[in-house]
C-alpha cells in the first residue's frame, strides 16, 4: 500500500475515531492549546488542536461560510506503525488538483488533499513537519474550496511537543 493510500485510509479511520472522542472521555491529556486522545481497537493516539483564528476570503474579499470542524492531528497508530503522522480536516471538500500549504514560522510544506483531508507526501515529510512543529511557535494551513473559498487557519503551537510526546508515550 502506497504511503498515501494509507494516509488516506488513517484520515478515514482518525475521523471515525476523533468523531468518538469528541462524544466519549478518552481525552488523557491537555497541554495549553493541544489535546491528547487515546482510542482502543484499534490502539490510535493523537494530539490534535483547533484554530485560533481562520480567514475566509473569496475574490480578495473576506466571506463568511459554514465550515464543519477544522481540526489539525499528529497521531500514532502502533499496528500499523504509524509514528508521528500529520493530518488537517479543513471542515469542507477541498478543491480538486490544488495542494494544501503548511507554513510553520516560515517554514513552508505542501500536503495532498483528498475530500475535506490533507496529509504529507511520506513519513519523512511528517517527520519534518513535527520537527519545525516543535520549534515553532504557530502553524498556518492555506487551502481552497471547490466553490473558490481560500481559507487561512492559524493554529499555536503552545503545548505542541508536550502533546506529540505524550500521544507517542501512550501508543509505544
Amino acid at each position: 500500500m502506497t504511503y498515501t493510500k494509507f494516509a488516506l485510509t488513517a484520515a478515514l479511520a482518525i475521523s471515525a475515531t476523533f468523531a468518538t472522542a469528541q462524544v466519549t472521555t478518552n481525552r488523557v491529556a491537555a497541554e495549553k492549546d493541544w489535546s491528547v486522545f487515546v482510542a482502543e481497537n484499534p490502539k490510535e493516539c493523537f494530539a490534535v488542536t483547533q484554530p485560533k483564528e481562520t480567514v475566509n476570503t473569496r475574490g480578495g474579499q473576506v466571506v463568511s461560510v459554514t465550515r464543519s470542524d477544522i481540526r489539525f492531528f499528529v497521531f500514532y497508530r502502533p499496528g500499523a506503525n504509524v509514528k508521528g503522522q500529520v493530518a488537517f480536516t479543513g471542515g469542507y471538500p477541498f478543491a480538486e488538483g490544488r495542494g494544501v500549504t503548511l507554513d510553520v514560522d516560515g517554514s513552508k510544506f505542501t500536503l495532498s488533499a483528498k475530500g475535506e483531508w490533507a496529509w504529507p507526501a511520506s513519513a519523512e515529510e511528517d517527520a519534518k513537519i513535527v520537527n519545525a512543529m516543535k520549534r515553532g511557535a504557530s502553524a498556518t494551513i492555506t487551502a481552497q474550496s471547490g466553490r473558490g473559498t481560500v481559507t487561512k487557519d492559524t493554529f499555536s503551537l503552545s503545548g505542541f511537543t508536550k502533546a506529540v510526546t505524550t500521544a507517542a508515550q501512550n501508543c509505544s
